[in-house]
């Protein structure tokens, strides 16, 4: 219907301005009778229309001319308005009407409306926002197939001028999904809005009644709706990226923070800050370790470190570990000093990620404060649980250093920066840096293109939100499972090749040529290898760390184009 309309508005317009040309035509030719009657000189309507559109064209052919100053002077409004019809309204005419129609036909004629039969265990992505970017990116580093399924046909060819695979259809219509090839995918992800969402996944569910339906969700009221729409997995974003916010507060008594999981083994973040290995080096530490935890790797203000003999621990570093539950808790038995409380967190925004995170604060026993600038916004929204670390409220200006102080960023452990503004979180990491240089500075992106400043800005770590939704999502997928560690740096799985069997785990040539660092082993039933030194020649994995980049090279170096084993 609104397309009906919009191509009657088109029609119209173009009929109006068509229109206006042909009535200067007649008024010129008419005025150009009356003036030349004046001047004694007969013409006839032919040679009117003539004179009229060689003079409004600016050609004047100088065969017919007045003679008078008021014929002359007509001759200059005629040009003129010639000028400004021809040069604006006509072309303007031509590009709307007539060139650009004439282009979205040929994108919509190239842009597909259906999948190959024969693609199967892809994955249909609805909606192209930052996380289905996201998404598709890491789909097309590890040779994945992923369709983007769109409504509008101008965005599509452009997704299709840059490669992504795109089918285009309404997204209420079931057809569209088989088209898709929806009962033949491995994962369809919907992340619109939730009513959206909700429709989607009715819709799905129509065409396919099997295939799993992954949506977000920015309200927790929608889960059930969602879960009834037939979504078999509901990611509530905010409430996701606010746990993996306070998961990257390391605390102040040197204990460990679960950040995910390859199967049974644990991936977990401790800061050496509080602990008797600051001062050592790494080749003294790891003797000194009394469980079969591993370090994986070693990381400062975000940025891994190479992992050499002689690297020193210091206060401001961060050890990615591995190990069973039981290991890491040997571990914090060795390390974690008793004697010092966990030092309070203070959180700036009160939104879903900020009420997220004060919740998973609380429910490991660390007092926080949340910074709200809008009255009752947080109590009207979240209680406290009975049985935890409890959390205070301070409304405010986050900007406000009267306001910080109040909040007790002086005595805090860690900030967490959580408000959806990008330029805003920028801000206030700088400002917090200022305030307190030693502060741990966990920052929230909503755009990952605002990481890097971020990171600039003075922050330890930075979470953004089309990563963390994309990892769920992957995972999800049954893809390769993989966790993230910080913003541009993940743990991910690949296969052995064979050109690294015999090398050893700590390869650092393999580091220099791919920016990748190999962090261990694992065996076929996904064991993590603790006492393997070099890689060996039997089936298996590598688990690797490092960004996105990283990873390309390293699959095009090692792996060619040799698929993700699944």
């Amino acid at each position: 219907m609104e397309r009906l309309l919009f191509v009657g508005r088109r029609s119209k317009a173009g009929v109006v301005i068509l229109g206006i040309g042909a009535l200067m035509v007649i008024i010129h030719s008419a005025v150009f009778k009356v003036l030349m009657a004046q001047e004694v000189t007969d013409h006839s309507w032919a040679s009117a229309v003539y004179w009229t559109i060689t003079t409004m064209s600016t050609l004047g052919y100088g065969d017919i001319t007045f003679t008078s100053d008021l014929g002359r002077l007509f001759s200059l409004w005629v040009l003129l308005s010639g000028v400004v019809y021809m040069l604006v309204l006509l072309p303007f005419f031509v590009i709307q009407y007539v060139v650009t129609p004439w282009l979205d036909r040929r994108r919509a004629a190239r842009t597909p409306r259906k999948v190959p039969p024969t693609l199967r265990d892809h994955v249909l992505l609805v909606g192209s926002d930052a996380v289905n970017q996201a998404f598709a990116a890491r789909a097309e580093r590890s040779q994945v197939a992923a369709v983007v399924v769109l409504e509008d046909i101008a965005l599509a060819g452009e997704l299709h001028d840059q490669g992504r695979q795109v089918i285009v259809g309404p997204l209420d219509s079931a057809m569209t999904y088989r088209n898709a090839g929806a009962s033949r995918a491995r994962l369809v992800v919907s992340t619109l809005s939730d009513t959206a969402n909700t429709n989607v996944a009715f819709t799905v569910r129509q065409a396919a009644a099997r295939v799993p339906i992954a949506v977000t969700a920015s309200k927790p009221v929608s889960v059930d709706v969602l879960d009834l729409a037939g979504a078999d997995h509901v990611l509530e974003l905010g409430a996701v990226l606010g746990r993996e916010m306070a998961s990257r507060v390391l605390g102040s008594t040197g204990r460990f923070h679960a950040i995910g999981s390859f199967g049974s083994t644990l991936i977990a973040e401790a800061a050496a800050r509080g602990t008797s290995l600051v001062g050592l080096t790494l080749g003294e530490a790891i003797p000194l370790l009394r469980s079969r935890v591993r370090i994986l790797a070693i990381m400062r203000k975000g940025r891994l470190r190479a992992m050499t003999p002689d690297l020193r621990i210091t206060d401001g570093t961060v050890l990615v570990l591995a190990g069973q539950a039981a290991d890491l808790a040997q571990y914090d038995e060795q390390f974690q000093s008793e004697e010092v409380s966990e030092e309070p967190v203070v959180i700036l925004g009160g939104g879903r990620v900020g009420r997220s995170a004060s919740r998973a604060l609380s429910d490991e026993g660390i007092p926080n404060t949340i910074v709200e600038v809008m009255p009752g916004r947080v109590e009207n929204s979240y209680s406290v649980l009975e049985g935890t670390a409890s959390y205070a409220v301070v409304e405010g200006d986050a900007a406000d250093q009267r306001v910080l102080r109040r909040a007790g960023l002086e005595n805090a452990s860690a900030v967490l920066v959580t408000p959806r503004d990008d330029d805003l979180n920028v801000y206030l990491t700088l400002f917090c840096r200022r305030l307190r240089p030693e502060l741990q500075v966990v920052s929230r992106a909503t755009y990952e293109r605002n990481v890097a400043t971020l990171y600039r800005a003075g922050a330890d770590s930075v979470l953004s939100y089309a990563t963390t939704g994309a990892t769920d999502l992957w995972n999800h997928a049954g893809l390769s499972h993989r966790v993230l560690v910080a913003e541009g740096n993940e743990l991910f799985l690949v296969p052995r090749p064979a050109s690294l069997v015999r090398r050893s785990v700590r390869d650092d040539a393999v580091r220099r040529r791919t920016g990748c660092h190999i962090v261990a082993v694992l065996d076929e039933d996904g064991t993590v290898g603790y006492d393997t030194e070099s890689i060996p020649s039997a089936p298996g994995q590598l688990l690797l760390l490092g960004d996105r980049h990283a990873e390309r090279r390293f699959r095009q170096v090692y792996l060619g184009r040799r698929r993700l084993r699944r």
